[in-house]
């Protein structure tokens, strides 16, 4: 009997194994190992054709002396200011969300449609609708208000404030859900007992709402600010060569123009590995302070 028992064990861990192998195996192929060979040649020079040749510290040395580092960083900084801006509004569109209506599923997955929707094909219908001379946003404001509309992906000004538009517009969506089952797993005693004291909607929502929705506050700050440092494919089709003046140029699409334009991979590893570096000790300090202000019920 204990033998049956083993062998049935045996087989039970071979299939776990069988079934756990893939996903190892990819990580250590297409992650763990790209990881460790960009530590390696990003102390080398090597433009993928030749042989790599050593560098040392040279790469990090004149990374940090570019001054076109420092303004694809402001950049990527810039396009935070959506973040705040973009949980509010989807904080105040999961409450109208909130309630039991006809067809608000449907409304809710309009809602969430830009969030699945390809980034790239996206990037090209708001492309269109930001043009200067026939996009449909400034014949609108002309239409309507007789306001000439600003060139948004041509002046320096506007490109920015322009991709925190785009996306505000992709990213509600997804934000709205979270929010949405926040709202949902608050339990309703809380408004019923502060009924009961005579509070209002602003100071139920104020003392009672935001307070109990701060873990997905936090959760959606760090991914945020996560993904804000990754933005790329949408400067990439709407920022060519990273704007005019280097305007909507971010520190990734910074790495990807030393990588597959310039063929520097030394250089464009050292970059990466300072953004890695740049968004853990972001992360970090994120976590650090989330004690502060997450409420943990």
């Amino acid at each position: 009997m204990k033998t049956n028992f083993s062998g049935y064990r045996r087989r039970e861990l071979a299939w776990l194994y069988l079934f756990v192998a893939p996903p190892v195996i990819g990580f250590l192929l297409f992650g763990l190992a790209p990881m460790i060979f960009s530590i390696y040649i990003s102390f080398q020079n090597w433009d993928m054709l030749s042989a790599p040749s050593g560098a040392g510290f040279d790469n990090y040395a004149e990374l940090l002396k570019d001054e076109k580092l420092y303004k694809s960083l402001f950049n990527t900084v810039y396009l935070m200011i959506g973040i705040p801006i973009g949980m509010l509004l989807s904080l105040l569109l999961a409450i109208l969300m909130n309630r039991k209506l006809k067809g608000i599923s449907v409304m809710r997955t309009i809602y969430y449609l830009p969030v699945i929707s390809p980034i790239i094909a996206v990037s090209l219908l708001w492309q269109w609708i930001l043009n200067q001379d026939y996009g449909l946003l400034n014949n609108f404001l002309w239409e309507w208000f007789g306001m000439k509309g600003p060139n948004w992906l041509g002046d320096p000004d506007w490109v920015k404030p322009s991709l925190i538009l785009i996306g505000l517009w992709g990213g509600i969506g997804g934000n709205m859900v979270l929010y949405l089952a926040g709202l949902q797993s608050i339990a309703s005693s809380y408004y019923e007992a502060a009924e009961i004291d005579g509070a209002g909607a602003w100071h139920k929502f104020t003392k009672i709402t935001v307070p109990l929705l701060t873990p997905i506050h936090f959760f959606v700050l760090v991914m945020g600010v996560i993904g804000a440092f990754q933005s790329f494919s949408q400067i990439y089709v709407l920022a060519v060569d990273g704007g005019p003046e280097y305007s909507g140029g971010t520190i990734v699409y910074y790495i990807f123009q030393h990588a597959f334009e310039y063929f520097n991979m030394g250089y464009a590893s050292a970059a990466a590995w300072l953004l890695g570096i740049l968004i853990f000790i972001v992360t970090l300090i994120q976590f650090k302070l989330s004690g502060r202000w997450v409420y943990q019920d």
